[in-house]
């Protein structure tokens, strides 16, 4: 059984490429009603605002309607953000504020993210602030979610022994040989506990561990190197000890916060390589390594953009070689699948596209409905670049293959702030159910949204449920497998403590709060 782990993280927390569109984008067509006008004649006085937007907010992601924001964040936060792509700045001292000191800001300052003059006539900046400010709505419309009940069904809740003050849980991985791995971002540390509980090993990690790979023949650590956003590139990867006492040794480093890895041969030459997603802040990247001869390994850029969330090794199109399938945030939100031509040669398709207010948090593969094709099982959540505002499209969402890597989407279910959804046949009644956390949770009208077990009533029909006190933790990792070794799935979350929102919870998680929970699978 493959296990399955959410890292949809507060790397999504920090994503400032929201509506910014400093290049025109060649790969994807317009397809609106009324086509985009060309931003070389454009002209303040003859174009309206409504025109101006869909040129210049479609470039480089996917043009976002204004009723997609309430007024407020649209002139609080995306519209002056949009201003400092395009070198249009509240004051002389703003652009400073918005570059860190030392090399990251050396490498910002090199990709020009932030123009020291004017690259957009401030008329035209002034139309299409004035277009989103007249046409955007008061508020959001509620979402439409239906009622959680409380108490799961063959499930029981496990609590560790012990309260955490201030947990910065950052992964939690259950292991093929039974127990788990959790990491910690505050105090920078990697363990592995067993089945009971107790701490079997630890070991330093700095900034948090956020991905574990337990291969054929080795497992591997991804390190984040620094939880807070940057641009500094302190991530690594690497091979953990095959015994004890032994080294561990780093693979790839000079990461820009690494989130994710995955293994495969893409080049064929017998060789295992891997594939990275560098979420980043500015700067990041979706890179494959190929490993030489000599063991070391050589990086190959796939995609020179920040936001990289996850990416799978597939072979997509039955043709013998392993592709990459990649979800970005950050801006030019979307599916990206990297067709492999053979000789470590990649061609980019997007498959599918998302506002860039979607918030893209995570996706797994599944065949959803039996017919042999991997399908999607996505989530858009990520509600920390502004003060958080319920947003009625944050959830569940599943888009079915066609065979031909085409995707339709086949359901939806509101979450407010859904940060990762993993189907799997949890009660063994022969049909596909799921399990999903959110970080951002409408705690003030619905704290059950935190965690909620989607049971399979059939007709794609799902009956919401939680456990009692799934608020006690602010879950943002998770992941599914056989923690005790008895043949049935458990799921184990983990908390994170992050941000100053919902001061009665948060003043409850940070003086005693659990840095993780088990839910055992009583089936067996």
């Amino acid at each position: 059984m493959e296990t399955l782990r959410v890292f949809g993280f507060c790397l999504m927390f920090f994503s400032l490429c929201f509506f910014a569109c400093k290049e025109k984008s060649t790969a994807i067509k317009e397809t609106e009603a009324h086509p985009a006008v060309r931003s070389d004649t454009l002209s303040g006085d003859e174009i309206s605002g409504a025109q101006l937007a869909r040129s210049y907010c479609s470039g480089c992601h996917m043009y976002p309607e204004p009723g997609l924001l309430d007024k407020k964040t649209w002139e609080t936060y995306i519209l002056p953000r949009m201003g400092h792509y395009y070198g249009i700045y509240e004051s002389d001292t703003t652009r400073a504020g918005l570059i860190e000191g030392g090399r990251p800001g050396q490498l910002v300052e090199k990709l020009n993210i932030f123009p020291t003059t004017p690259t957009l006539d401030p008329a035209i900046y002034s139309k299409i602030k004035s277009f989103y400010l007249e046409e955007a709505p008061e508020n959001l419309p509620p979402s439409s979610a239906g009622k959680i009940s409380t108490g799961l069904r063959n499930f029981k809740v496990k609590k560790p022994p012990y309260k955490s003050k201030n947990p910065m849980t950052t992964l939690v991985k259950i292991s093929s040989q039974n127990g788990f791995y959790i990491s910690d971002a505050g105090t920078s540390t990697l363990s592995i506990l067993d089945r009971n509980l107790k701490t079997v090993k630890s070991a330093p990690a700095p900034g948090g561990a956020v991905w574990i790979h337990e291969g054929e023949n080795a497992s591997y650590a991804l390190v984040i190197g620094t939880f807070n956003p940057t641009d500094m590139n302190l991530g690594f990867l690497m091979r953990l000890p095959d015994r004890p006492g032994g080294d561990a040794k780093i693979l790839a480093q000079d990461l820009h916060r690494p989130v994710h890895v995955d293994f495969g041969d893409f080049d064929g030459d017998g060789l295992e390589d891997f594939v990275i997603c560098e979420y980043g802040k500015h700067t990041g990247s979706l890179s494959w390594w190929k490993q030489e001869r000599d063991g070391s390994y050589r990086r190959n850029v796939l995609r020179n953009k920040p936001g990289a969330t996850k990416a799978y090794v597939r072979d997509l199109n039955g043709n013998g070689r392993q592709d990459i399938i990649a979800l970005f945030g950050q801006g030019d939100e979307g599916i990206f699948i990297y067709y492999n031509q053979g000789n470590g040669r990649f061609i980019e398709e997007n498959v599918i596209r998302f506002p860039a207010s979607y918030g893209s948090s995570y996706f797994n593969l599944f065949d959803f409905n039996n017919d042999g094709h991997e399908d999607i099982i996505f989530t858009a959540g990520d509600n920390a670049d502004y003060d958080p505002v319920p947003k009625p499209y944050h959830g569940i969402r599943i888009f079915l293959n066609n065979g031909h890597n085409r995707f339709t989407e086949e359901f939806f279910y509101p979450l407010n702030g859904a940060y990762n959804a993993v189907p799997w046949d949890y009660d063994q009644d022969g049909d596909i159910d799921i399990v999903a956390i959110s970080f951002f949770p409408d705690y003030e009208n619905s704290s059950e949204e935190s965690f909620i077990y989607l049971e399979n009533k059939g007709d794609i029909q799902f009956e919401a449920s939680t456990f009692e006190g799934s608020s006690e933790g602010r879950w943002i990792v998770m992941d599914v497998g056989d923690i005790d070794g008895d043949g049935d799935v458990d799921i184990i979350l983990g908390s994170m403590v992050f941000g100053t929102d919902y001061t009665e919870y948060f003043d409850k998680w940070m003086d005693h709060g659990l840095p993780f929970v088990i839910l055992e699978n009583t089936l067996k």
